[in-house]
């Protein structure tokens, strides 16, 4: 079985979540990636967060706020992902930016429309109350 471990920035307004869909991708995801060498999980999700949606954010104002490990989306039959998830706040308008087609704000009725660890996200929102 080969893992992908990517981080992400989990960013709720107004009891939404902000996701994102990359060209030629069918689902929406968070914004986020792979941490490159020598960096932290948290520095990762600051990085792919101004990369993706244009909001420049600290990884130390970052906090880890759950792992979610679901089958991968567009990858390989037992392909999983590790995503690692933190929470921040910014007040910045997001944007889509290089490899992002649209964002968009999710609650948990758009879970269909996300990637698999997205889906299982979203209900960890919905029981933490911070989205409907």
């Amino acid at each position: 079985m080969t893992e992908v471990v990517a981080a992400a920035w989990v960013c709720v307004r107004d009891r939404r979540v902000l996701v994102v869909r990359a060209h030629r991708s069918d689902a929406f995801y968070l914004p986020g990636g792979k941490p490159e060498a020598g960096e932290t999980h948290a520095e990762a999700a600051a990085r792919e967060a101004e990369e993706e949606v244009g909001i420049a954010l600290h990884a130390s104002d970052l906090r880890l706020f759950r792992t979610i490990e679901a089958p991968a989306h567009n990858r390989p039959p037992g392909t999983r992902v590790r995503l690692v998830c933190f929470t921040g706040k910014s007040d910045a308008t997001p944007a889509p930016a290089n490899e992002i087609a649209e964002l968009a704000w999710f609650t948990s009725p758009d879970a269909p429309r996300c990637a698999p660890a997205i889906r299982l996200l979203l209900d960890e929102l919905v029981s933490a109350d911070l989205i409907d």
